[in-house]
């Protein structure tokens, strides 16, 4: 082979390596998530993680935009617990976990306890989000994280979906649930931190 073919083979080559890095691996969370056929993809196994106070990380920053559109500020809910739900409709644990997550957010409204819930809908249109959240009669509210920027500023602590996330007043993450939840489990957490705080 001439020394001109080679470097046209070569070229040739990482043209091809380039395109290829190009698409998406269809084996990707975000790819297995606009698949929509509920599989492919690791789910927690439901460990609790309690973390004292004195460990707790920086408070959390967040803001964004609620399924209907709504603007949303993690600050408005300083100063009470806040539960965070990392979910998405494509995922058979998350849409397992709903009818659950809905019963500790009433029982937490009825007893009026200092504590805010809100969903974090991962990976999928709002619009396909709030299609699920309808139907599954969830009534707390759910931000878009269609590009999966907000589960980054978690802090590292939702590798899974699903993952629950409970917050102390300050904004600082006091609980996980890393994979589906039940009514008793998150209750009891709430209650735990709110008596901390």
């Amino acid at each position: 082979m001439t020394p001109s073919r080679r470097v046209l083979v070569g070229l040739a080559g990482l043209a091809a390596l380039a395109l290829a890095g190009c698409t998406e691996d269809p084996n990707s969370v975000a790819a297995q998530a606009k698949a929509g056929d509920q599989k492919g993809y690791v789910s927690g196994d439901g460990t609790v993680e309690t973390i004292p106070e004195a460990q707790r990380d920086e408070p959390v920053t967040m803001s964004g935009s609620l399924l209907d559109g709504t603007s949303w500020d993690i600050a408005s809910t300083r100063g009470e617990v806040l539960v965070l739900n990392v979910w998405g409709s494509w995922c058979a644990p998350c849409v397992a976990e709903a009818p659950d997550l809905q019963k500790a957010w009433e029982q937490v409204q009825q007893e009026k306890v200092p504590a805010q819930f809100v969903g974090i809908d991962f990976r999928e249109e709002a619009e396909r989000g709030a299609a699920f959240a309808q139907k599954a009669g969830v009534t707390y509210p759910s931000l878009t994280d269609e590009s999966g920027v907000l589960v980054l500023r978690l802090q590292g602590k939702a590798p899974t979906v699903p993952t629950t996330l409970v917050l102390d007043p300050k904004g600082r993450i006091a609980a996980r649930v890393n994979g589906p939840v039940d009514t008793s489990t998150l209750t009891g957490l709430v209650d735990d931190v709110v008596a901390q705080s």
